[in-house]
């Protein structure tokens, strides 16, 4: 029996996305323009494949061809015949459609391993006795021979995404360490590049002496552009005693795919901002250029209200173990209008509810660039995984000039966080009625204050390449020292770049602590349309999630590393220590036994001392995180994150052995099926599929319809180019249609 930590179990809940009224609301144009972003996004998202580790691109292409030849009910009939039980089989569903879900064998939520609950040696006599196999010996066995093993391995390198020693990562080779990423930064930042699009890699040059390849992504490899802003950057530099050189090409035949697909989509804009959008989003897959895309997300930011929405390119760094370079990451959705005008309410309210947080007006942006935040139900989300809401571009300097977008996936929302009472773990019984009922507008609340005022909230001081600064020396000071001002951002360094490994989770405690702290505003929750004693249970459900998902957040702590692997979760726990320790037993964590006679736990909060105790508290904390952030100050930034962030077995909560509780009693975050798009002469189509582990690998099964084939012998070619950078897989042969 595999440990639970690294399986998926066969009852994990499967949700189904449902779209079909906001497509059916589009126009026959808006249809083609949905689907060929859409058709954009998914030959991007494989990219997601080769960025997660070594093996997973051949387990992709292993069971795509097992499921191209036989459907979900066909193969079962063959597993069963091979000494399968039911409940293996069902296994083995699960662990494909998790592949398929997370866009790899790494959880996308904790980036934690999952393998195969079942033996080995049944599932190699399933691959080997399939059809695909029976038509296609040499090529099934060859995928077999490299990724069986790995697909099982626990081994403790293997178990997390990580750097060096610590896990897997493919954005560097396996011999990078966290020196080697530090220094990488520094020449990065000395030459102006972004790490978004790249990957490192590390070799030796003929003396013996340390060099680097910074790896772009692109269709160009060594092909000259004399008019890209990156052709004068490809060449070899020495920097700080080491070589490095800047080279492109990575992922380029799946960028050709995404470019064919993002022209096509052109013919049917609606604005001239999204056509010159999506010229300069080919520029950028095309060159590697980062500032093309940049110029491209300064168009969508000024494409207001559109009906369909999109944004596609390398973009959230949380896989990242350094933090700096971005997961490909694509979606496609229509406007949710109804919830909508809530969310627009909430920015015409935005200027007088930034000025409610807890810091100074200096450390606010000079101006707030009013953005669009609309509810969209999701089409196309192709990447590791599908998040509540978002906030983007990710690029400094657009936001703090030029402004941002804000989304709230109403139909994700919907599917993804619905609760069963019978699985709800951690509360007082008499809180779990009202959690249900309440944590479905508590968590729009949430989101949207975290989205628009979390994210979009704060000013970083910088000195630009003049020296000249964004902020007056001589009259801001420090709130929490009375001083001036001593630290700030230099040219071309970023907040990734700058708090680089606690960047992430850092502004994600951030974002989360203005949206509890707001939620206590009168002027929110009449926006939201609440008031009385339902507004004030709300505010309740909201903080009592919050801490909740605090104890939870502790299954994503590893103690062997002392190390956390999902950054939303992080920031959760930091912010349930900085309640606890507010006192006055605003937040208490009880341990019980539960009917089973296994260690439970309860999580209490008064909720008659949320506004006299917490906001409080919660005031203090948020001023240090954003004085801290906006001076770049990154010793006293990391020394305060880290000890919020420490795990240990400190009376009188005991973490670490309540680790073992919420492990014993956690719950396998949902797998999301999602549609096809499928076009059939001028129409296009909506395919939709059951929510279910065979459902979402059918979804995938007719995902690439022409070109499926193809698309595994480029991902297993890609793979085997690089496959020295890590000890394995083996190198093989590149795979025949």
């Amino acid at each position: 029996m595999a440990d639970p930590q690294y399986i998926l179990p066969n009852d994990i809940g499967v949700a189904s996305l449902d779209c079909r009224e906001a497509f059916g609301l589009l126009s026959p144009t808006e249809r083609l323009y949905a689907h060929h972003l859409s058709r954009a996004a998914w030959y991007g998202g494989l990219v997601v494949l080769l960025q997660t580790s070594p093996e997973a691109p051949h387990i992709y292409a292993l069971l795509s061809r097992l499921f191209r030849a036989q459907d979900p009910g066909e193969l079962q009939e063959c597993a069963l015949k091979e000494g399968f039980t039911e409940e293996e089989y069902q296994a083995f569903l699960v662990y494909a459609a998790g592949i398929y879900a997370n866009m790899g064998n790494y959880k996308s939520f904790g980036d934690t391993k999952f393998i195969p609950n079942l033996p080995k040696e049944k599932l190699e006599r399933l691959v080997l006795g399939s059809r695909a196999a029976r038509e296609h010996p040499e090529e099934i066995g060859q995928l077999w021979q490299v990724c069986g093993n790995l697909m099982f391995s626990l081994e403790p390198q293997q178990r997390h995404l990580g750097l060096g020693s610590e896990g897997t990562t493919t954005y560097f080779s396996e011999n990078c360490t966290l020196e080697d990423a530090k220094l990488a930064q520094s020449f990065l930042d000395s030459q102006n590049l972004s790490a978004y699009n790249t990957r490192l890699f590390k070799g030796m040059d003929a003396d013996g002496q340390p060099c680097f390849e910074v790896r772009l992504a692109s269709i160009l490899r060594e092909e000259a552009a004399p008019d890209s802003d990156m052709t004068p950057k490809l060449k070899s530099y020495d920097f700080e005693g080491c070589r490095f050189r800047v080279t492109r090409g990575d992922y380029s035949p799946l960028l050709q795919k995404v470019v064919e697909h993002l022209e096509k989509a052109k013919a049917y804009a609606a604005s001239s901002h999204q056509e010159q959008m999506l010229s300069q989003y080919v520029e950028s897959f095309t060159q590697g250029s980062i500032e093309a895309h940049k110029k491209g997300s300064r168009h969508w930011i000024q494409d207001k209200g559109p009906i369909v929405e999109s944004y596609i390119g390398f973009i959230e760094s949380y896989r990242d173990p350094f933090g700096s370079r971005g997961e490909f990451e694509g979606f496609v959705a229509v406007v949710n209008k109804s919830m909508s005008a809530k969310f627009e309410r909430l920015v015409e309210s935005a200027e007088q509810l930034l000025k409610e947080l807890p810091w100074p007006s200096a450390f606010e942006k000079d101006k707030f660039l009013t953005p669009d935040f609309t509810s969209l139900d999701v089409l196309t989300f192709a990447g590791s995984g599908i998040p509540a809401g978002i906030n983007i571009p990710n690029y400094d300097d657009l936001r703090q000039q030029e402004g941002f977008k804000n989304v709230s996936l109403g139909n994700v929302l919907a599917v993804a966080y619905a609760t069963q009472r019978e699985k709800l773990t951690f509360l007082e019984e008499e809180d779990k009625d009202l959690y249900i009922r309440w944590k479905g507008p508590s968590f729009e609340v949430q989101v949207g204050l975290h989205e628009l005022l979390g994210h979009g909230s704060g000013k970083l001081f910088i000195q630009d390449e003049k020296g000249a600064f964004n902020f007056d020396q001589s009259t801001v000071t420090n709130p929490e020292t009375g001083e001036q001002i001593r630290s700030w951002y230099r040219s071309g360094e970023t907040w990734d770049s700058k708090f680089s490994t606690i960047a992430s989770s850092y502004e994600e405690c951030r974002a989360e602590s203005v949206g509890l702290y707001l939620c206590l505003h009168p002027r929110v929750l009449e926006i939201f349309g609440l008031d009385g004693p339902e507004a004030e249970d709300v505010v309740y459900v909201n903080w009592l999630n919050m801490v909740r998902a605090g104890l939870l957040g502790l299954e994503f702590y590893t103690p062997e590393t002392c190390s956390w692997r999902q950054a939303h979760m992080q920031a959760r726990f930091v912010i349930l220590r900085v309640l606890l320790e507010a006192g006055e037993g605003l937040v208490t964590v009880v341990p019980t036994t539960g009917s089973d006679g296994r260690p439970d736990a309860r999580v209490r909060l008064d909720r008659h001392k949320i506004r006299s105790v917490g906001q409080p508290a919660l005031e203090r904390f948020l001023r240090r995180l954003q004085v801290l952030k906006s001076t770049g100050d990154v010793a006293a930034g990391r020394a305060l994150y880290q000890g919020y962030s420490a795990v240990t077995d400190a009376a009188p909560e005991n973490f670490l052995a309540l680790r073992e509780t919420v492990l014993l009693r956690k719950e396998a975050r949902k797998l999301i099926v999602q549609p096809n798009t499928c076009l059939e002469g001028s129409q296009v189509h909506l395919r939709e599929y059951d929510a279910s582990a065979a459902g979402l690998i059918r979804s995938f099964s007719e995902r690439f319809p022409e070109d499926g084939p193809e698309l595994e012998e480029v991902l297993t070619g890609l793979a085997k180019a690089d496959a020295h950078f890590w000890r394995s897989p083996k190198e093989v042969p590149a795979l025949q249609a």
